[in-house]
């Protein structure tokens, strides 16, 4: 019995010590083999950060080389080949199109992404067309009727699905008055008719010529009014060289029978799904319910139509700075003249707006390091006609990119992250396709979106380009804007940069050598919107403009929105050899390129922390000065912005230090960088406006296509002027000065690796 306890009891040592020996075996195996399964991990994503820094300047050649000139062209001549209006079948072709070559292009992923969008159209059938009549009330007499169409020209495709001249989301309807002419429609515009002027603006009609604002803004604005209808018309003065009578097809200025159509939604989001994605499954308000549809008809005519009104217009001639470009007398109204007295102007309005599917397409090149960090480049591919301006010089451009980058996948080469190419359907009628998406993916892209970069024109002219950014890629515009040759150089400008240096100023004006070209603020107006107010993502957005010294009468490139703005119209006067289209997608591609290839995100956090700084000085100098006479303090909104400046510089100064080989340090760093501009996304949304996120930019109150600073502060007080509590209203500029100051500390904890003490406030 004691020699078999004794056998168990050295079995049992036995087992025990077999069983260490195994177990401590084992986990050395284990650990070994998880140190070099790491250290491999690591040897990979070092190897692949090597290659990109080695790679550089090779990629950056191979890409320049592969944007080419006669792709551009051919990519141009289809998109324009017949009208595309969103969401009809021009529009879903081209979808189909793009889908099709990129997939060809060796892109990784691509789709249709439907959204249900409530969308307007005219009526084409025969005597429901809208309209701009003078009559006689009394007899019904009809002695003018504005035309439904514009004049054929040679050189251009004939469509029988050519949209006749229209403001989308006017109301239906037929109103008879007397009109008035209101300018540019302006706030300031109506309040001199009415208050300077003494004129009864209610139930007017009022004629306002196209510039300076938003459409949109003018149709809301006399509203505010009681004008019950609006016409819209392009003015000589500005869309062709005043007293000029050569327009296209032998300039680019605009023939009398010429209309720009255009969205007069008063605010860029898909009407009755407000902040959530206009999908089948989506609740809709009932269109009587929302605010941003206009509630009187809006029509569009031709300088030529409105001529035959304005000539006949009573009231005092205007004043000289309303004056326009037609050989006639301008006149305030309201009424005719003697001869016309019992006449009125008739509008009617039969167009039709209903729930429309329409299109975005997003193809993806997957990042190899890091597929879960997104670069996007977009562009809106619908138009109201052929679009070879707006916006199918942009979109050739954005499939020229999609074929060169593809190219370079397939020859093996692939971005760190993942290029996100994006062809938006609606922005006309109101930004509406990317506007969805990202509210669709807002969660996603809050977190992973780098950058978006958008062009929606590449070229309305070949004086110089224009670019607006986030403060934050300054530095990387200029550093791709130097390397890249301008279209056409000389010993003075021989890269894009240098252009920019010296055009930004009238001829006559020689910049210094340190002179930096600005790169200006976002504001709404094209697909970059929903990123920067909604997600806070940096963004781009650029163009080449014409020489706006030598045509100071331009509001904008003159055949803007009509069917004139066709294929023959780009290769004849804008850019023949399509130099300027190539020079811009390689600054796009570029970008692009550097954002989702470098191992340190080139974003710059000094130039935004410098920004801050400078935007605080311009408000303490500006409405700041109200502020501080109401006996108000900015003093902690000043600290706020020198502790944000300062943690700013100290991320820029971390780049410096940061260990490229340690992929958690990269990581951690960059996301930092990342979410700089985030941090002023305040969810609440700014004053009436809870679907404008951003409180460092938004457009300027009554204007969608500028931009502000601190918008929140800015609009409290300019509001105190026109409150009936101004009391009240300065209680919400001191709430408006702390949320931006809050938003400032925020942003400063972010840039820090851990939560500052000046943000615990811990103090004994």
């Amino acid at each position: 019995m004691a020699a078999r306890i004794e056998d168990r009891r050295f079995n049992a040592r036995f087992l025990l010590i077999f069983g260490l020996i195994v177990f401590i075996v084992g986990t050395s195996l284990g650990v070994l083999i998880g140190y070099f399964i790491i250290l491999g991990t690591k040897e990979e994503v070092n190897t692949a950060s090597d290659n990109y820094e080695q790679n550089d300047e090779q990629m950056f050649v191979k890409l320049m080389d592969e944007i080419k000139p006669e792709n551009l062209r051919q990519y141009l001549k289809y998109f324009t080949s017949r009208p595309h209006l969103a969401g009809t079948d021009g529009d879903n072709e081209q979808v189909q199109y793009t889908k099709e070559k990129w997939l060809e292009f060796g892109l990784d992923h691509v789709e249709a992404v439907p959204y249900e969008l409530y969308l307007s159209y005219p009526s084409k059938e025969k005597g429901k067309e809208n309209k701009v009549e003078i009559l006689d009330p009394n007899t019904g007499d009809v002695t003018f009727t504005s035309r439904f169409n514009e004049e054929a020209v040679p050189f251009q495709p004939d469509h029988e699905d050519i949209v006749p001249p229209f403001n989308a989301f006017s109301a239906q309807g037929q109103v008879q008055g007397d009109i008035v002419y209101a300018n540019y429609g302006r706030m300031e515009d109506f309040e001199y008719l009415k208050s300077d002027l003494n004129i009864d603006l209610q139930d007017k009609i009022a004629l306002i010529r196209y510039g300076a604002i938003y459409r949109g803004n003018k149709v809301f604005n006399a509203m505010k009014f009681g004008i019950k209808a609006v016409i819209l018309y392009s003015d000589p003065h500005g869309s062709t060289k005043f007293g000029d009578d050569v327009y296209y097809p032998n300039s680019i200025f605009m023939p009398p029978s010429g209309v720009q159509r255009g969205s007069v939604l008063g605010d860029s989001r898909e009407p009755l799904t407000p902040g959530y994605p206009a999908t089948k499954y989506a609740f809709r308000y009932k269109p009587e319910e929302v605010d941003i549809l206009p509630k009187i008809p809006v029509h569009p005519i031709s300088y030529g139509d409105a001529e035959e009104i304005l000539r006949r217009m009573a009231g005092e001639e205007v004043a000289p700075h309303w004056r326009g470009g037609l050989d006639i007398v301008y006149r305030y109204g309201p009424g005719f003249l003697a001869q016309d007295k019992d006449k009125k102007v008739q509008v009617t309005i039969n167009s039709v707006s209903k729930v429309t599917t329409s299109y975005n397409v997003i193809g993806i090149i997957r990042g190899q390091v890091e597929p879960d960090r997104y670069v996007l480049l977009g562009n809106h591919r619908d138009a109201w006609v052929y679009g070879a301006i707006d916006p199918a010089s942009g979109t050739a451009g954005l499939m020229e990119l999609a074929r060169a980058f593809g190219k370079l996948v397939r020859e093996g080469w692939r971005p760190r992250r993942s290029i996100v190419f994006c062809s938006w359907g609606a922005e006309e009628y109101g930004i509406l396709g990317s506007n969805e998406w990202v509210e669709e993916y807002t969660k996603n892209l809050a977190t992973r979106a780098v950058a978006y970069l958008n062009v929606d024109i590449a070229v309305a002219g070949t004086y110089m380009m224009n670019i607006k950014a986030s403060a934050s890629l300054k530095s990387l515009i200029h550093k791709i804007t130097k390397q890249i040759p301008d279209p056409e150089p000389d010993e003075r400008r021989k890269t894009i940069y240098d252009t920019r240096h010296d055009r930004y100023w009238p001829m006559a004006y020689q910049p210094s050598p340190d002179f930096v070209p600005p790169v200006l603020r976002l504001a709404y107006g094209s697909d970059h919107a929903a990123f920067v107010q909604q997600v806070g993502v940096p963004a781009v957005n650029m163009y080449y403009m014409y020489d706006f010294f030598q045509n100071v009468n331009l509001t904008w490139f003159p055949l803007y929105h009509t069917g004139y703005e066709n294929f023959h119209l780009y290769e004849t006067y804008y850019d023949p050899e399509f130099k300027y289209m190539q020079g811009l997608t390689r600054v796009w591609g570029e970008l692009t390129r550097a954002l989702a290839d470098d191992v340190i995100l080139p974003i710059n956090a000094t130039d935004f922390g410098d920004d801050m700084t400078t935007l605080f000085g311009y408000l303490k100098h500006g409405v700041g000065q109200k502020v501080i006479e109401r006996g108000l303090s900015l003093d902690a909104l000043e600290e706020a912005v020198n502790v944000f400046a300062s943690a700013a510089h100290r991320l820029e100064e971390k780049k410096k230090l940061v260990n490229e080989t340690n992929c958690l340090a990269v990581r951690q760093l960059n996301d930092q960088l990342m979410n700089m501009e985030r941090s002023f996304i305040d969810p609440l949304g700014l004053p009436g406006k809870p679907l404008s996120r951003n409180v460092l930019y938004a457009p300027i109150k009554g204007n969608s296509y500028q931009s502000t600073f601190f918008p929140g502060v800015q609009s409290a007080v300019h509001n105190v002027d026109t409150t009936y509590d101004p009391i009240m209203q300065w209680r919400e500029v001191e709430k408006e000065i702390a949320r931006l100051t809050y938003h400032m500390h925020s942003a400063a904890s972010v840039m820090d690796d851990v939560i500052s003490a000046s943000l615990t406030r811990g103090q004994l």
